[in-house]
């Protein structure tokens, strides 16, 4: 009996390092979040892609399975919360991201904001440029009023990064004037809580990789993404915080337990 509880505590030990390393990073899931008053016939749907973190250990053809999740929710808006490139010094196939990510459709647009390592890297000179060839609006403390079928407005703004960027908030709902719904998009969720009272609807964020690597009771955590690590939040005034697990992997090339995520938001207002 014993030797057969080793042997199978051995399989475990092996398994783990392959599953992280091999299996799991190249899985792509969709989850699927319902927004607003499901009684409410008309939705909007936002889709939400973050931390692709290109790199010799994400070529750009992993996209492939991104773009077919993302094209499958027949999207009316993409939204990435930053982090395109992991290093850019030491990965820069720009030309072929940005077939990739032009290949995403969206009926009434697509966004994109700045994340950390957007800035890293030499990122800083080509992000903006490669984004906007993409097809997304890259926005830096603005935002943008889109106006619906239904007659309907929403407001959808983007904070700069928060850790090597110069985010205002008040710069950002600058831009919001009269609206029936407001997104904001910011890279680090922590910052989320600077949104709260705003009458915001919805702030969605990436930034944490969820972990990327899941250690019961031992969550790993990173800068300005402790308090908001995955999922859905509710913000005390009721503001709902979505944070995206992110598609790619930084530092150790793993991933486990934390599958990469495309979120699919249904809503209805």
């Amino acid at each position: 009996m014993f030797k057969k509880i080793l042997f199978f505590i051995v399989l475990i030990i092996i398994f783990i390092p392959i599953y992280a390393f091999k299996i799991e990073p190249f899985l792509v899931h969709t989850n699927h979040i319902q927004l607003g008053d499901p009684h409410k016939q008309e939705q909007l749907k936002v889709v939400q892609i973050s931390d692709i973190q290109v790199s010799e250990a994400y070529a750009s053809n992993r996209l492939d399975r991104v773009i077919s999740k993302v094209n499958k929710e027949n999207p009316d808006i993409i939204v990435f919360t930053g982090d395109l490139f992991d290093n850019y010094s030491k990965y820069s196939h720009s030309d072929e991201i940005i077939q990739k990510l032009s290949s995403m459709n969206a009926t009434l647009g697509k966004y994109a904001v700045w994340g950390n390592h957007d800035y890293g890297g030499g990122a800083s000179r080509i992000y903006d440029n490669v984004m906007t060839q993409s097809g997304f609006k890259v926005l830096k403390n603005e935002g943008r009023t889109i106006t619906l079928q239904n007659g309907k407005t929403l407001f959808i703004g983007g904070l700069d990064d928060s850790l090597l960027g110069n985010p205002s908030v008040s710069d950002t709902l600058a831009y919001r004037k009269q609206y029936d719904y407001s997104i904001l998009l910011t890279h680090e969720p922590d910052v989320a809580d600077n949104f709260v009272n705003t009458n915001t609807q919805l702030v969605l964020a990436g930034h944490s990789h969820g972990g990327q690597i899941w250690i019961p009771f031992h969550p790993i955590t990173n800068n300005l993404a402790r308090k908001y690590t995955r999922g859905l939040y509710t913000l005390s005034d009721g503001t709902k915080l979505y944070v995206n697990t992110g598609l790619g992997t930084t530092s150790i090339h793993a991933r486990f337990n934390v599958i990469p995520e495309v979120s699919s938001f249904s809503i209805h207002f």
